[in-house]
């Protein structure tokens, strides 16, 4: 795992990392997230987690490690 690093709803993080949201799964980037959903801690072995908001699933990105 690198910053700058993609990935999507469903994967494991390899990493204690932070992510912010890179748009979604279906190639679409609206309706935008609320502010709580576009950035997220995860640990090892967390689940990326889609948007809940709008039930889409959701590319995100490493921003920095936690």
């Amino acid at each position: 795992m690198a910053i700058g690093d993609r990935y999507k709803t469903g994967q494991k993080s390899t990493a204690n990392a932070y992510y912010s949201w890179d748009g979604y799964t279906d190639g679409t980037r609206y309706p935008s997230p609320t502010p709580e959903e576009q950035k997220i801690k995860l640990e090892t072995g967390d689940v990326f987690p889609p948007i809940n908001s709008c039930g889409k699933g959701a590319y995100w990105k490493m921003t920095s490690y936690a």
